[in-house]
């Protein structure tokens, strides 16, 4: 664990959840490992098929209100690939108050395939009259040959949220990975913008323990990047989509612009072999079928599968 998320990772005391003042703390924490072990068809008959492999969910801790459905294999068997899990992350509270501390660690063993996504969008509320912050860590490590997708549904931030938002991503060797992230600031269809707090976003994706991407960014609507065209510009809803691992990044960027409808809201990079798509603009139904659809793009280049929606998203 790198030295900046180690001291998000410490645990308070007991009772410092049920706190009222400026000292309130709750953790929660998830803790899952993913790893690709042989199907019973090929234990039982090795020698009359290949060594079919399936990824299995070897290890699910929590602590708090962080939860994991049973494991999905919606997808057809492919030669040669271990079959995805996927996995839905619960958080029952359904979103952040101040105090709150979530942290979600997940493994990935070589030759797996893990695809984690949220049932519902996440909160992130008003803080409280002490102005305490909440924050939220999503930790993934990825081994050589193994492969992740971390598909969550949108984050929506209430007027007057503060908290911290950190990802980080380290790879190792032959390592895939595709993800996106969701954010509405505010909730315009009820007339309550986004007018005051702090959220504070940061990013780390590692490569073999070299930097591909870090990022951070403040989002704060009294300083004047939020309102200038040279920043935020004003709008509601942001996206960033990622992928890295691709044999050809130019090859999937080339494949994203063909695919995707012209616009000024979005764009699409690659840079130290990591594509990156953006999003800035003003509906979050937009942003979210923009980063489907680059997924739908990017998937078959880097696991040779189309795209297999969770079931969850049409619920």
């Amino acid at each position: 664990m790198t030295a900046d998320l180690s001291r998000h990772w410490r645990t308070a005391p007991a009772d410092s959840g049920h706190r009222f003042d400026a000292s309130r703390h709750w953790d929660a924490s998830l803790s899952l490992e993913f790893a690709a072990r042989p199907t019973v068809m090929a234990t039982a008959m090795p020698e009359a098929t290949p060594a079919a492999t399936r990824t299995r969910l070897m290890r699910a801790r929590h602590h708090g209100p962080l939860r994991v459905q049973r494991p999905f294999y919606p997808e057809s068997r492919v030669a040669g690939q271990s079959d995805p899990c996927h996995v839905y992350l619960l958080h029952p509270p359904g979103g952040l108050v101040s105090g709150d501390a979530l942290k979600v660690d997940v493994g990935v063993q070589a030759a797996a395939h893990a695809v984690l996504t949220t049932p519902a969008a996440t909160k992130l509320y008003r803080a409280d009259s002490h102005a305490v912050a909440w924050s939220q860590i999503n930790r993934f490590r990825v081994e050589d040959g193994g492969m992740l997708e971390w598909l969550p549904q949108e984050t929506i931030a209430f007027d007057g949220s503060r908290g911290e938002q950190h990802t980080e991503i380290l790879l190792q060797g032959n390592a895939r990975c595709l993800g996106w992230e969701i954010m509405a600031l505010g909730r315009p269809a009820s007339h309550l913008p986004f007018e005051s707090g702090r959220i504070e976003q940061r990013f780390r994706l590692m490569h073999d323990g070299r930097p591909l991407w870090l990022e951070r960014q403040p989002l704060d609507p009294r300083h004047p990047r939020f309102v200038g065209r040279w920043g935020q510009g004003g709008a509601t809803v942001q996206a960033t989509l990622w992928a890295a691992g691709l044999s050809s990044t130019q090859d999937a960027v080339d494949a994203i612009r063909a695919a995707l409808p012209a616009a000024t809201n979005w764009a699409v990079t690659q840079r130290h072999g990591v594509v990156l798509l953006r999003y800035l603009g003003g509906s979050r139904n937009e942003a979210w079928a923009l980063c489907r659809a680059a997924w739908a793009c990017l998937r078959p280049l880097l696991a040779g599968r189309e795209v297999c929606e969770p079931r969850i998203w049409r619920t």
